[in-house]
């Protein structure tokens, strides 16, 4: 998939405020929903944001914060292409335990680039510090019956995640490349394309195409 032109790497410039009257038309699609950073695991505080732009036009986005001082953010201004996606890394750099269990909220917001229309779409991701990861099951502790998610994909909330097999691992290639393909169709009437009328795609076709991508971008992240 393409990457987006990204913008100079900066922090997030200011708070956001309660939205405004008019809401936003286009839906923002940002994977994850929700970063959580882990006081003793180093890793865990750089966090990476995947925005994606299905539609056929350059999209502009700024990413907000609640809390700014809290946060450093890579890229926080930039433009995504048409049919492509960008990384938007942020780093939790005030790890205290007086932030235990806080949530603060990065707002992305969205405008087409040159519309003039302002921004166009908007979405908050929470996040929230915790003490320590949790563990998918102590040592010593009783079986107890729970009921689990059946795949992989959904279970990487649960805990540390299972290695993935062999042929789970080339079904998600599959997958990955069929919404890749779907997002890189053209959309149904666009006088632009040389394609068969048959193969152009609607929005919400593209939508979901983006949402499969980015829970397989969270499957193989935390693989």
């Amino acid at each position: 998939m393409q990457r987006g032109a990204p913008g100079r790497g900066e922090e997030p410039e200011r708070r956001y405020a309660t939205d405004p009257p008019s809401l936003p038309s286009v839906p923002v699609f940002v994977f994850p929903p929700a970063l959580d950073f882990y006081a003793d695991e180093q890793s865990s505080h750089k966090q990476v944001l995947t925005l994606y732009n299905p539609f056929p036009r350059v999209l502009r986005y700024k990413v907000l914060s609640t809390a700014p001082l809290r946060y450093t953010v890579v890229d926080a201004e930039g433009l995504v292409k048409p049919n492509s996606c960008i990384d938007i890394v942020t780093r939790h750099r005030d790890i205290r335990a007086r932030h235990y269990g806080a949530t603060d909220r990065f707002r992305v917001e969205v405008w087409e680039e040159g519309g003039g229309r302002g921004v166009i779409g908007r979405k908050d991701i929470p996040a929230t510090l915790h003490p320590t990861k949790p563990q998918s099951k102590e040592r010593g502790a009783p079986e107890t019956t729970q009921w689990r998610p059946p795949s992989h994909l959904f279970s990487v909330r649960q805990g540390l995640p299972r290695p993935l097999s062999p042929g789970l691992f080339s079904l998600y290639i599959l997958v990955g490349l069929i919404a890749l393909l779907v997002l890189m169709l053209p959309l149904h009437g666009d006088p632009r394309s040389l394609l068969h009328e048959n193969l152009h795609v609607s929005v919400v076709q593209k939508l979901v195409a983006a949402y499969v991508l980015g829970l397989l971008t969270m499957v193989f992240l935390q693989a």
